[in-house]
């Protein structure tokens, strides 16, 4: 195939690709560790890869190394996975800000509810601390979500504001979705 032939080729899926809305972006995801302040961001434990549809935003995992459970799952709001000193503490995480929440609703209703935007079904680990899963997040689009963060929480998530943030706990993965 020559030169012009490759170049056409590419320019055709490359708009048959936006024409569509199947832009797909994947991202690695770290654990969170205590000592992250000292050592950055801990260990890759997988990928999650977002890609828009007719449907909403399709999440897919492929994680492991992870406690088995259900774990909260969120888009926060700033494209950071370091740690910050918080009252005195050092808080894995907590550069990532809180949960995606542009129209400022203050509400943690879950994925499908009228609250924070980056709430999304919780995530379920299995027994041998692997996630692999696909899920649609039906309010969000990939455009939405770039230059944000995403987090896996230690605790589950019941979507409510008591206790605080649904009871997800502590910060335990995040990955950045660079715009």
């Amino acid at each position: 195939m020559k030169w012009n032939q490759c170049l056409m080729l590419g320019a055709i899926l490359i708009s048959v690709t936006c024409a569509y809305g199947h832009a797909e972006k994947t991202i690695d995801v770290h654990l969170l560790t205590d000592d992250v302040k000292e050592h950055g961001i801990g260990k890759k434990i997988g990928t999650i890869t977002f890609e828009d549809s007719d449907k909403g935003l399709v999440i897919r995992t492929e994680l492991k190394d992870l406690p088995p459970g259900n774990h909260g799952f969120h888009i926060h709001v700033n494209p950071s996975c370091n740690g910050l000193e918080k009252d005195g503490k050092w808080m894995p995480g907590e550069a990532a800000g809180g949960h995606l929440d542009p129209a400022r609703t203050n509400k943690h209703l879950g994925p499908e509810g009228k609250g924070h935007l980056g709430d999304l079904p919780y995530l379920v680990v299995d027994k041998k601390g692997n996630n692999q899963t696909t899920t649609i997040a039906h309010r969000l689009t990939l455009k939405e979500i770039l230059g944000h963060s995403i987090m896996i929480h230690v605790g589950g998530d019941t979507y409510k504001d008591v206790p605080p943030m649904g009871g997800g706990d502590g910060r335990l993965a995040c990955g950045v979705i660079k715009g």
